[in-house]
């Protein structure tokens, strides 16, 4: 489930969002401050909820059923460490509106049944 960081990949959306804007710029030469500012939001937004994703899914807490015991997540209700069951699949949304897919170990609580996809 760790997926490693493609700095080629982030390389590459950086790019697409330079030549993107200034392509978008010569199409819209009387483009207002504020539209500008829109556009260059929502080009930026794609690229920030592909590298949120990509930070969020290199992290230890994606799968966490190889770490030492006294370091695996604990229930936010009981503080009791949670037994691994499987992975699981969420999609979030970013502040911009981008959806982006986390597939992660999921937990349950033995003692109170608490099931948690552990954040990180």
């Amino acid at each position: 489930m760790n997926r490693p960081i493609n700095e080629h990949v982030w390389h590459q959306l950086t790019q697409d969002v330079m030549t993107g804007m200034r392509a978008w710029r010569v199409e819209h030469p009387k483009a207002t401050l504020r539209e500008m500012e829109t556009e260059l939001d929502a080009r930026l937004g794609r690229m920030r909820a592909r590298m949120v994703e990509d930070l969020a899914l290199a992290r230890a807490a994606a799968d966490w059923t190889e770490t030492p015991r006294d370091r695996q997540p604990t229930c936010p209700d009981c503080g009791t460490h949670l037994q691994p069951r499987g992975a699981d699949t969420r999609t979030l949304a970013t502040h911009g509106g981008h959806h982006l897919t986390l597939k992660r170990s999921y937990g349950v609580c033995p003692a109170c049944g608490t099931g948690l996809f552990p954040p990180g």
